[in-house]
């Protein structure tokens, strides 16, 4: 590995180290691409010293990775018997703006996590929310005045309510709505909050959508209740699907991941599989490319860096397969994290892991080994957030606040 060396003579406070150039925007779940990815890292040519904490908020309760467009910061919470999305000053933390509204209790298995698990979507001026009982929000972006407020299936929800993110994706806001047994992938128009088109083939499980283009067309692929699917994202047309039903104690919670015309997907107690999407005249086709049954996330979705496939597995172990092939590349001992609970970010040569615990662990994007090059705290409380990494320093939504490190 060409910076291993480095690496291995400085403390994982380096791995937060950028240019002085602001970094990426981080507009949505899993970053500006939907893949966990961020752009633009160099690594130090000397250690930092350390971190130092810029500040932190109160927010609120929840999960919800916070949405960084230019300098401010977006974050979505329940306080009370409300939820908030919250407008920040990245710089300083201070309130630009909120919005509230009434929220629905959060009872029986979900009722650990009252607060909204969703990520805001922040595109052409707009916020997009779903809340933990499926009120889906638009509000604009600068004021935060409500553009449109929608909530198609009320009083429906998956068992532990609703985690799937919402997206934005040509002038519409697309979100998985319902469950059990009774929902919809539904498109909003953006500016009307108009429904643009709905696939109510299936309800929602607690995975998010995708945009990509398969075979040729724009799609929204999506894992549901019982299947992993995509449709046209010009009008909802179901194209192809393949059945993927969970069992007892097991989810459809992660992400698909797309590379060119394939599509990867995977469910604890399931493995994780790729297919290949083809099309023969109007019949979109999977095709089954492999298939690895040894290892599978329950929660945290995987990253895909140069050709290999890293995860945290249903037992909090981290794992890297070939995405080629879907060999097995390695399985660490050591798990983590608890009950598969947690998120991973590629900055390129180094994978950053954010288990539950609070603690950050960075390892190389390499498939020879689990080799660790740091691990250090950044949350004393419970951390199912991504972490929102940037040149100008990471973002860290815990228990009930929000706070931004930076380097000394």
């Amino acid at each position: 590995m060409r910076t291993a060396w480095r690496w291995a003579t400085v403390t994982g406070i380096a791995v937060l180290c950028m240019s002085s150039v602001f970094g990426q925007d981080w507009p949505q779940w899993r970053g500006p691409n939907r893949d966990g990815r961020v752009e633009g890292y160099l690594l130090p040519g000397t250690p930092p010293s350390g971190l130092a904490e810029a500040w932190s908020v109160a927010v609120g309760a929840g999960d919800a990775t916070p949405a960084l467009v230019g300098d401010r910061l977006y974050v979505f919470t329940r306080q009370g018997d409300e939820e908030v999305t919250t407008c920040l000053s990245a710089a300083d933390g201070s309130k630009v703006w909120e919005d509230r509204y009434a929220a629905a209790a959060v009872v029986g298995a979900g009722a650990r996590h009252p607060g909204p698990r969703s990520s805001p979507a922040v595109a052409e001026g707009k916020v997009v929310t779903l809340g933990v009982a499926g009120i889906v929000s638009c509000l604009d972006a600068a004021t935060g005045a409500v553009a449109w407020r929608k909530d198609p299936f009320p009083n429906v929800v998956p068992m532990f309510f609703t985690s799937s993110s919402p997206l934005i994706a040509d002038g519409m806001a697309v979100a998985f709505l319902g469950g059990q047994g009774d929902g919809a992938l539904m498109a909003f128009d953006l500016a009307t909050g108009e429904v643009a088109w709905q696939c109510a083939d299936e309800a929602a499980e607690y995975g998010s959508p995708v945009v990509a283009t398969l075979a040729g067309t724009r799609q929204i692929v999506t894992l549901s209740e019982a299947s992993v699917f995509g449709v046209d994202a010009a009008d909802g047309t179901l194209l192809w699907r393949i059945p993927f039903p969970v069992a007892r104690r097991s989810y459809n919670s992660a992400t698909p991941i797309v590379s060119g015309d394939t599509v990867i997907y995977a469910g604890s107690g399931r493995g994780t599989h790729a297919v290949r999407i083809e099309k023969q005249g109007d019949v979109f086709t999977p095709v089954a490319v492999w298939t690895n049954a040894e290892v599978a996330p329950q929660f945290a979705t995987p990253v895909l860096e140069g050709g290999l496939l890293f995860g945290m597995s249903d037992a909090g172990n981290l794992y890297c397969l070939n995405a080629g092939t879907g060999a097995t590349a390695w399985v660490d001992a050591n798990p983590v994290g608890q009950g598969g609970f947690g998120s991973l970010v590629s900055l390129g040569e180094v994978i950053v892991a954010l288990p539950s615990t609070g603690e950050v662990i960075a390892i190389e994007a390499t498939g020879e080994a689990c080799t660790e090059v740091g691990r250090f705290r950044v949350a004393d409380t419970p951390t199912y957030a991504h972490p929102v990494i940037t040149a100008g320093g990471v973002y860290i939504k815990d228990e009930g606040s929000v706070r931004r490190l930076t380097l000394n």
